[in-house]
């Protein structure tokens, strides 16, 4: 039974239906991202605990308490609680402590916990879904040694992290191609919807995108809680997950995924029938205008809200400017997915089928020259919004990752003038290029209007090819005598012999001419190159941008002094001599505003009492302009120095410098900044 495609009338009537649904839906599942969307630091940092680093308590407390900068994910095993001997002392059990804009959890201690030095080793995963972690010690009654060994795993690592971020990649890579092949179909080359190869192509990236968003959201509960795969199973767990907001995502883009395969179904149904059933090339365009429009706008609709599933859950929707950075980051991945995944359904071309219209090979230049635009302006803005310095640039991880990912840029420009030379050399070919029929293959720089080759006659030069696809039909005409049941091996036999003739017959039609298949050979380096730079692109949106991280570094150079409590910090020094490395650590009590004293103890690389030749300390109010204040304190043993009656006369952020020396000539000056009032 032949389909029939539906009138255009009746196909404009189906997406006008459709296009207001399909919106609709969209704005629900966005406003519902929107509303667990809130202004936050690109990761979350610890800004306070109780008992705080390094205190000295009388008692031992009830619980041990944490406070987050931002929403974090933990689980029952995210605080650990570590008496001296490496035994755990806590309760195992995550108390919520969260109260309007105070994000605090905490857990509970056994009773009677005896003198010593205690450690609590914490791992979360922050609200753009990246995993944190760290230590620190308290002591009841007095500091002791302790033998702990800190836990190896952390939140997001392992094999289920390993697995986790495998899905991300192939999320990002199913994404790419789904969208770029089905916007080089509609935008660029129409007859590719029958074509098979390419119908192979954008529904693997479908199916590739469904089972990677699948995993992660399975594998969201293990990965930010016990990193046992077991757990993907536990209801509860899951529960949890679908009221975050990267579990909202994920269900949102399941949803939106079934949205993309109706637009897929109708794209190589529907539409690739249509276009069969039309005679010549304008018959084609004046029949299915009306349901490309329809399917360019909700393909475009269906992309843009697959897209903020990412904008919505990861970077973009942190740090500043998040209402301007989400539009942003949603073109910029639209952009890319265009760009590649385009120059991925054109390599598919070039190599499965015989060729392609002259006429589309212009029509993906101007829609890669808008691509790469667009993704130059609003990389440019993340680029700024991410590193905000040229220190983060270049001084960063994610820095240097985005250095990387401009070069790959770079370099796939490169290449891609390349394939304009070959275009330009198949660009003379005879006037055969110039009919309305010619077939061409070609990669084009984005931004070059003018590419095409030629397709070589089916024929070839000698006629071989006729004889050859006489023979293809004679075999394909070979059966068994009438009245005689088939024999499956000779079937299969003879599907073996017609598919060697075929794929015979496409190789010689690919590689009839040499400028083809150079074109051909520089397209693949693109893909590979555009592969790597997927790759690239992903890790960055799991690594730190620079902006936190330099605040960070600057939030970590403050320490708050807590009241009626010393203030206690350690500084790392580097004289830059022999054996100049070591640390002193420092303690001012009780921290106040008045009388304090000052305590410094100098500790070698190796943790022995470093006996310093000098050691000076000064204090700075740099908001009042108040000093410095020297203090020159007394040698109290052998690397350890106290200084009593330091005046300290206001309130406000103390700079304290250390000047170390090791030896005669080698001395450095080391800072912290600390709050005290």
């Amino acid at each position: 039974m032949t389909a029939t495609a539906p009138a255009p009338s009746t196909a404009r009537a189906l997406a006008t239906a459709f296009l207001p649904r399909l919106a609709l839906v969209l704005a629900a599942l966005l406003a519902t991202l929107f509303t667990v969307a809130s202004p936050a630091t690109a990761h979350a940092a610890l800004t306070a605990s109780d008992p705080t680093d390094g205190a000295v308590v009388a008692m031992a407390p009830a619980q041990v308490s944490l406070s987050f900068s931002e929403q974090v994910a933990m689980g029952d095993d995210s605080i650990r609680v570590l008496d001296p001997q490496g035994r755990r002392v806590d309760t195992g059990e995550l108390r919520d402590m969260c109260s309007g804009n105070t994000v605090r959890y905490g857990t509970a201690l056994h009773s009677g916990l005896p003198n010593g030095t205690y450690t609590v080793a914490w791992q979360a995963v922050s609200a753009d879904s990246h995993p944190i972690s760290g230590a620190f010690t308290f002591s009841i009654g007095a500091p002791s040694a302790t033998e702990v060994s800190l836990p190896t795993t952390r939140a997001g690592g392992g094999p289920v992290g390993i697995a986790y971020g495998i899905a991300r990649y192939a999320a990002y890579a199913g994404f790419t191609v789904l969208v770029g092949g089905a916007a080089f179909v509609l935008l660029c080359w129409r007859r590719g919807a029958a074509e098979r190869p390419l119908q192979k192509l954008v529904v693997r990236a479908w199916v590739t995108l469904t089972a990677a968003t699948l995993a992660m959201l399975v594998l969201r509960a293990p990965y930010t809680g016990s990193g046992r795969f077991a757990d993907a199973f536990d209801l509860d767990g899951l529960r949890a997950v679908l009221e975050t907001r990267t579990g909202a995502s994920l269900v949102s883009r399941l949803l939106l995924l079934g949205a993309a395969a109706l637009f897929v179904a109708v794209l190589f149904g529907v539409y690739a029938r249509r276009l069969q059933d039309a005679g010549t090339e304008e018959d084609r365009a004046k029949d299915t205008d009306d349901l490309t429009f329809g399917l360019a706008i909700g393909g475009a609709v269906v992309s843009g809200g697959i897209a903020a599933t990412w904008a919505l859950s990861e970077h973009a929707s942190t740090g500043i400017q998040p209402g301007l950075a989400m539009p942003a980051d949603i073109l910029h991945m639209l952009a890319v997915a265009t760009w590649l995944g385009g120059i991925c359904a054109l390599l598919v071309a070039l190599h499965k089928v015989p060729g392609i219209e002259r006429s589309a090979v212009r029509r993906f230049s101007r829609v890669a020259f808008v691509s790469v635009v667009v993704l130059a302006v609003t990389g440019v803005y993340q680029a700024w919004r991410q590193t905000g310095s040229w220190s983060a640039l270049t001084g960063t991880e994610y820095g240097r990752l985005l250095l990387l990912k401009v070069a790959l840029v770079a370099v796939l420009l490169g290449v891609a003038s390349m394939s304009r030379k070959w275009t330009a050399r198949l660009a003379e070919a005879p006037a055969a290029a110039e009919e309305p029929g010619a077939k061409v293959g070609a990669q084009v720089l984005a931004g070059d209007d003018v590419s095409r080759e030629t397709r070589p006659d089916a024929s070839g030069p000698s006629g071989a090819s006729d004889a050859e696809g006489a023979d293809a039909s004679d075999v394909s005409r070979e059966t068994e005598p009438a009245g005689v049941p088939a024999d499956p091996e000779r079937a299969a036999q003879l599907a073996r012999q017609r598919a060697a003739l075929e794929n015979a017959r496409e190789k010689r039609v690919r590689d009839a001419d040499p400028d083809r298949a150079g074109l051909r050979r520089s397209v693949l380096v693109e893909a590979a190159i555009a592969v790597v730079l997927l790759v690239v692109t992903t890790v960055l949106t799991s690594t730190e941008p620079g902006r936190t991280v330099e605040q960070e570094a600057a939030r970590g150079s403050t320490a708050t002094a807590v009241p009626d409590r010393a203030v206690k910090i350690t500084l790392p020094f580097d004289t830059g001599g022999q054996n100049g490395k070591g640390s002193v650590r420092l303690e001012l009590d009780p921290g106040r505003v008045g009388a304090n004293t000052l305590h410094l103890w100098a500790d070698s690389g190796d943790g022995q009492p470093f006996d310093l030749p000098e050691i000076k300390v000064s204090f700075t109010l740099p908001a009042k302009d108040i000093g410095p204040l020297p203090v020159v304190p007394d040698q109290a043993s052998p690397g350890h120095w106290t200084a009593s009656g330091v005046q300290l006369p206001l309130a406000g952020e103390w700079r304290i410098d250390v000047t170390v020396r090791t030896s005669d000539i080698d001395q450095t000056t080391v800072q912290k900044t600390v709050k005290i009032g």
